[in-house]
Order: C-alpha cells, then structure tokens, then sequence
C-alpha cells in the first residue's frame, strides 16, 4: 500500500507562486512515475517525471511549472510560477509503483484575479 500526502495549495493572486510537494511512504521500493494531475473535466495531466528523469508537461504549464522529485525522500514537487486564473483546481498527486497507480486526495489551489 502507497500512502500519498500533498501539500503547498493555497489561494495567490494571477502572477504569483505556489510550490505543491507530495511525499510517498509505505510499498515505495520502486516508484517509476511521480507526477501531478488536475481535475477539470476528468483528471487531466499537468506534470509527471518518471525515475530516469523523463518529464512531461501539459502545454498549458509549460514555462511556468517545473517538477522535480527527490528520490530520497520519495517527493515529488511542483514550483507553480506565473500563475493564472484557469489554473484554479484541484491538484492530484500521482505515483505509479510497479505498475499500481495511487493518487494523492488532493489540495486547491485558487488563483484570484
């Protein structure tokens, strides 16, 4: 079992910065995949980086979200730059072990106007 805790939402205002960070613990001998989806419509990819370092990003974030991990710490991070309006939502943590896919419960991020 892969217990997933996130952090780092808030409310910012358009323009500003937010850094999300999501721990793993439990069965995490081996993550290949830690990353960050969002709700919208059906949970929809913002950011993953595999073990290698393999990263992809949604268009929509690209030049302003940079994710990182630790794999030391089993952390996976999202520096949230240049904030927008539309990139209020929910923000799921995402980790594949071993082929099992776990998901964080999620933390808001507002962004105001």
């Amino acid at each position: 079992q892969v217990q997933l805790v996130e952090s780092g939402g808030g409310v910012v205002q358009a323009g500003g910065s937010l850094r999300l960070s999501c721990a793993a613990s439990g069965s995490v001998k081996s993550i290949n995949v830690m990353g960050w989806y969002r709700q919208a419509p059906g949970k929809q990819l913002v950011a993953v980086i595999a073990s290698g370092g393999n990263i992809n990003y949604a268009d929509s974030v690209k030049g302003r979200f940079t994710i990182s991990r630790d794999n030391t710490k089993n952390t996976v991070y999202l520096q949230m730059n240049s904030l927008k309006p539309e990139d209020t939502d929910l923000y799921y943590c995402l980790t594949i072990v071993v082929g099992s896919v776990h998901w964080g419960q999620g933390t808001q991020v507002t962004v105001s106007s």
